[in-house]
């Protein structure tokens, strides 16, 4: 009798999943201890056991709901110390599975999702991405909306949870925020959050483009808190409309802050000031709520990370002739996710690698081109890349209309008391366990701890600070 055919040819797993790598990986852990998903669930997704099953046995994992819970940070890959391209891999599976018709195991996995993490809507479309994999952006948020409702119908039917009468202050309403706000409402406190603009969502309503996350997505996620019984105050910035220890003083029994890093970093570059030179967070920011948004025929992005990419592919949404990334190292030190890097280019964004800006050049006051110099990498820095060197004698000047500097965001911590300690990147310092400052009762997550990083690694840093404040606020009640 003939063997009946694999789903999944092994030589193809072979190809991505090199055997000799998986042989040499002893379970030192850091694939696992790296991933927010893994945090986040538990027992129900371990990236490296899974690795395993693939290598072993892929027709059978087909059926799994893991290989749909990876959510592209790439933490693992770029910790691992055999190199291992998960994301990847997890894809592959993901799409062999469409392909055979395994849609069950979605289902499970999006329950997963909604049973374990905020903002499972937001998360879907921005961290899991299962449209990947070749679904229908529709399908998805109809599939995942349906569980939602199932789940909240649950809920409801459970036991109403009685008030704690305890109030806590949340600043900042980005996901870290979000998701304080969420964990806790639900545990029967009193949560006002305080968000400096004038509409809620922090950094995902202020600089994930429209494409990405379109704002009826975060409206209905912010709704749904509120519902919860959350009060949001926009337009209030703690610091100038409401004095930080007046918050203290007052009868909230703990504070978190979760402002995010949300303050360009400073660029000094000669020709910074000319018409046409803009920052990435401000031309974001334009793009998601501006109408009319000018933007140059031949622009030129500068920096490497994610918000280098999504600037790259906003500007040519709005139009741009022609859209550049200047990158001062290697494609392999990006700092991007490099499936980002990899959407960028095959929407035609052009990257140049190992080139740096010296001065922008312009013309009765605007932009006109960019004088920039080849680069060679030398001995690994600070930041565990090889440091960037300019050589001597390889200026050469690019012509553009518009530059946009993408160099990095910073947390901007002015309205802060002294008292809380700050690291020397000017990020907050927290216990890491349980995530309280340098001054009782107070909490922090997310970017202002981190620095610009992931959603779903801010969503895993707030449900830790709120287990801490349930901790912290139950310990004040004994």
């Amino acid at each position: 009798m003939e063997a009946s055919k694999a789903l999944v040819p092994k030589e193809d797993i072979r190809k991505l999943l090199d055997g000799e790598k998986l042989e040499h990986c002893f379970e030192c852990g850091i694939c696992t201890a790296s991933c927010s998903i893994a945090d986040l669930l538990g027992k129900d997704y371990n990236p490296r056991n899974l690795l395993e099953k693939i290598f072993l046995n892929p027709d059978a994992v087909l059926a799994s709901y893991e290989p749909w819970l990876c959510a592209w940070c790439y933490r693992c890959y770029k910790r691992c110390p055999q190199g291992l391209k998960l994301p990847e891999i997890f894809l592959y599976m993901r799409t062999a599975a469409v392909k055979n018709a395994f849609t069950q195991p979605l289902e499970i996995a999006f329950e997963k999702i909604v049973d374990n993490i905020p903002l499972s809507i937001v998360t879907t479309l921005v961290c899991f991405h299962p449209e990947r994999a070749g679904l229908e952006i529709k399908k998805i948020l109809d599939m995942i909306e349906h569980i939602r409702i199932e789940h909240l119908k649950k809920l409801k039917k459970k036991k109403t949870v009685k008030s704690s009468g305890e109030k806590i202050a949340v600043i900042g309403s980005g996901p870290a925020g979000l998701t304080v706000a969420s964990e806790l409402a639900r545990k029967g406190h009193k949560i006002t959050i305080f968000e400096a603009f004038s509409e809620p969502g922090g950094m995902l309503r202020k600089c994930i483009p429209e494409y990405r996350l379109p704002k009826w997505v975060l409206a209905k996620e912010i709704q749904f808190i509120e519902d919860l019984g959350v009060e949001i105050k926009t337009g209030v910035k703690v610091g100038e409309d409401v004095n930080f220890d007046d918050l203290r003083k007052g009868n909230y029994r703990a504070i978190f802050i979760g402002t995010g890093a949300n303050k360009s970093q400073a660029f000094k570059i000669e020709g910074g000031d000319l018409e046409g030179v803009i920052h990435a967070i401000e031309f974001l920011w334009n793009a998601n709520y501006k109408e009319k948004v000018k933007v140059g025929k031949d622009v030129v992005v500068i920096g490497g990370g994610n918000v280098a990419m999504d600037t790259a592919k906003t500007a040519l949404r709005l139009n741009a002739d022609k859209v550049t990334i200047l990158y001062r190292r290697s494609k392999e030190e990006m700092p991007a996710i490099p499936w980002e890097v990899k959407e960028a280019e095959n929407e035609g964004v052009k990257i140049e690698f190992l080139v740096a800006p010296k001065k922008i050049l312009g013309k009765n006051g605007k932009v006109s081109a960019v004088e920039c110099v080849r680069i060679q990498l030398g001995e690994p820095d600070e930041s565990g890349r090889r440091k960037p060197t300019p050589i001597e004698g390889s200026e050469f000047t690019r012509e553009t209309d518009m530059v946009i500097l993408a160099i990095g965001e910073i947390p901007d911590l002015g309205f802060l008391p002294k008292e809380i300690e700050l690291n020397e990147d000017n990020t907050v310092w927290v216990n890491p366990i349980t995530m309280e400052t340098s001054v009782e009762g107070i909490f922090a997550g997310g970017d202002a701890v981190t620095g610009p990083a992931t959603i779903i690694e801010a969503i895993r840093a707030g449900k830790r600070a709120a287990e801490s404040i349930e901790n912290y606020v139950k310990s004040l009640a004994r």
